[in-house]
């Protein structure tokens, strides 16, 4: 009986919340929204509270708000290397999403905002001429979620082509930052785990004829078709690769393809991709992400870390 007056309570508040949250934002706002509907794996349960603000006057309103209310502050972009848990997020979730899609060329120089698609960006840079670009078409990422992670492939990352990043704070204030102070490394940089919010970045080129482009990126596009599952749900690659070696060469040899935990399946196409058959759970991707880590623990004594970020609750 006390459990239920607590819960009754909790949904109060909630609902208290996102009708001071819609009132500042109207049409930015949504109650209890399903996180599968935001991430590439098609799996998530609710964000509490969900903001998608339409720019960057916004995002700061957003931020003021949880500061006020006493809110934790989950920030997400296209949700392609992310697994959110069944029990959803509590507090705010923001998306940095269509109020930050623009970009711009001066040369071979390309200003982008956060959540610009990394296809947008390439078939932008391709079309002006712009070199170095190639290797992100494909990723199904946003500018912001490539500088936080460093997203690369074929050898390359964003950080050989990040010159800086426009940056807000949680009490909502700007500031620049050169590509060289973010700390990049492989799938990382110093701006995992903390409070600022990539809201631009400027990325440098070279010249480059947009055929040759083109054929490049084609190039890679077959590359990928033949080596990834693109047909399914999934999030990319799950786990880091070891130094000097790859993890999906790990996970085969450990006898991972075909493993599977309820409707989430190691990929017969690539053994470090985790795809959802259909009605996958994060249950289900979490069991099988540690069994794929024990199968490889006990071949070579190698230890797999996720590449993914698991956040929300069980």
């Amino acid at each position: 009986m006390e459990r239920n007056r607590e819960r009754m309570a909790e949904v109060r508040e909630k609902s208290r919340l996102a009708r001071e949250l819609m009132r500042l934002l109207p049409g930015q706002v949504r109650l209890d929204e399903p996180m599968k509907l935001h991430t590439t794996w098609r799996i998530g349960g609710p964000a509490d509270l969900f903001v998608e603000p339409d720019g960057v006057a916004g995002l700061a309103q957003a931020l003021a708000f949880a500061r006020r209310e006493n809110l934790p502050v989950t920030i997400i972009g296209n949700g392609s290397n992310l697994l959110v848990k069944d029990g959803g997020i509590r507090g705010l979730v923001v998306k940095i999403g269509g109020g930050f899609r623009w970009l711009n060329i001066q040369g071979s120089r390309i200003t982008a905002g956060a959540g610009t698609g990394l296809a947008r960006l390439t078939g932008a840079a391709k079309e002006a001429g712009v070199g170095g670009f190639e290797f992100l078409a494909g990723i199904p990422g946003t500018v912001g979620g490539a500088v936080v992670m460093n997203a690369g492939a074929f050898g390359k990352a964003t950080s050989d082509l990040c010159a800086s990043v426009q940056l807000m704070d949680e009490t909502g204030r700007l500031a620049e930052r050169p590509g060289a102070a973010l700390g990049f490394g492989y799938r990382t940089s110093n701006l995992q785990g903390s409070k600022l919010i990539v809201v631009a970045a400027v990325f440098r080129g070279t010249y480059r004829e947009p055929q040759a482009i083109q054929a490049e990126m084609e190039d890679l596009f077959n590359r990928r078709k033949k080596t990834q599952p693109l047909g399914c749900p999934s999030a990319g690659s799950v786990f880091q690769n070891p130094p000097g070696i790859s993890a999906g060469f790990l996970i085969e040899r450990a006898g991972g393809k075909g493993m599977r935990a309820g409707d989430a399946a190691v990929s017969p196409v690539h053994a470090n991709f985790i795809v959802n058959l259909g009605n996958a759970t994060a249950r289900d991707v979490l069991k099988l992400i540690e069994q794929v880590k024990i199968a490889v623990r006990e071949k070579y004594a190698i230890e797999l870390k996720p590449e993914v970020q698991i956040i929300g609750e069980d």
